[in-house]
């Protein structure tokens, strides 16, 4: 995925753009495909790219719209055509998704959010009021953090530089910790007090003396699909699965997907095989990744992994956790921003990177 961080003040004074010299090597692996740099007056931006569709590579980042307004996007956006006939506007199949967002964000502002279906997360600096909207898709699949010190707000999205890089240390969040070990902490909150998420279905707006998140998007538990038959329900299942599975092969590259020997990802890995096979995507091929475990007696994934590489016609990578265990070894100074992220030094994680 693309990176971004960015930094404001709302006092006016300029930022410092030694701040971002700091944070370049640590957004670097996220964004291998190049960067993109504002810093001017009392803004700036640093975004770094990864390319997976072909419409990504004509973007250029940070982008200026009409207004001034300036909007950094990374994700995913599954109704693309659908908002291209909505908004016109000079837009074409072959305007990137960054393109249709500056458009859309023209024609309806904050409205926008709850328009685009897709895996993203969104910042935006209009100039004209001196405010910040940092804005996340419905599911919250993409992460952006932030933290407001006086008239000062850092975002990014990875937690590591507002950590590494704040001029003070931060304490725990008990309630994250709590939530944590129950597997589902608060969508607002990180690992430190002073540092917030922006929830899924919302958008937070900043300025000097606001913070304020809103909600763009609920679900409506009232609506209700109705058919005669179980076949019905099946073949609407299976459309809307095909739908999602597609959407996720929409890139000019190969695509590597976990296949284990369980339901999910054969379901998913044959749907994206036929969906590959039909020539409804530009994605040039896909490829599989299994973990097995043969000293294991109840893990015995190898037996049903393989039997979906039959079927497929081709094998995929293997990685055998049994002949290489995990091993806590870590390099000096690594740091670990959330629970659950240590990075295990093994021939297998090499074999997996």
């Amino acid at each position: 995925m693309s990176v971004q961080f960015g930094r404001c003040n709302f006092d006016g004074k300029p930022v410092n753009p030694e701040d971002f010299d700091h944070v370049r090597p640590v957004l670097a692996p996220y964004g291998p495909d190049g960067e993109g740099y504002i810093c001017k007056d009392n803004l700036g931006i640093l975004y770094r790219t990864f390319h997976t569709t072909k419409e990504s590579r004509c973007e250029t980042q940070p982008h200026v719209s009409i207004s001034g307004a300036i909007i950094t996007w990374e994700g995913r956006l599954d109704n693309r055509q659908d908002l291209i006939e909505r908004l016109a506007g000079g837009l074409s199949a072959d305007s990137t998704d960054l393109e249709i967002v500056a458009v859309g964000y023209e024609r309806w502002g904050t409205d926008a959010f709850r328009e685009l279906i897709g895996d993203w997360a969104c910042s935006v600096w209009n100039s004209k009021d001196q405010s910040l909207i940092l804005a996340k898709d419905f599911i919250g699949t993409r992460h952006l953090y932030y933290s407001v010190e006086r008239d000062q707000v850092t975002w990014c999205s990875i937690l590591d530089p507002l950590v590494l890089f704040a001029d003070h240390s931060f304490k725990l969040e008990e309630e994250y910790v709590a939530g944590w070990l129950a597997f589902f902490p608060a969508t607002h909150l990180t690992p430190y007090i002073g540092l917030h998420s922006v929830s899924p279905s919302s958008f937070v707006r900043l300025a000097r003396g606001e913070h304020r998140a809103s909600k763009y998007w609920d679900f409506d538990s009232a609506i209700r699909i109705r058919y005669r038959t179980d076949a019905e329900y099946e073949e609407h299942f299976r459309h809307v699965f095909g739908e999602s599975v597609r959407r996720r092969l929409r890139s000019d590259s190969p695509v590597l997907a976990e296949l284990s020997g369980g339901m999910d990802s054969p379901s998913i890995v044959c749907m994206a095989d036929l969906i590959v096979a039909e020539g409804n995507t530009d994605c040039p091929r896909l490829d599989t990744l299994s973990y097995y475990n043969d000293a294991e007696p109840n893990w015995n994934e190898r037996p049903y992994f393989t039997k979906v590489e039959e079927k497929r016609g081709r094998t995929g990578c293997h990685l055998d956790l049994g002949s290489d265990p995990f091993r806590l070894e870590l390099k000096s100074g690594y740091f670990s921003a959330t629970p659950g992220s240590l990075r295990f030094r093994s021939s297998v994680r090499e074999r997996f990177a």
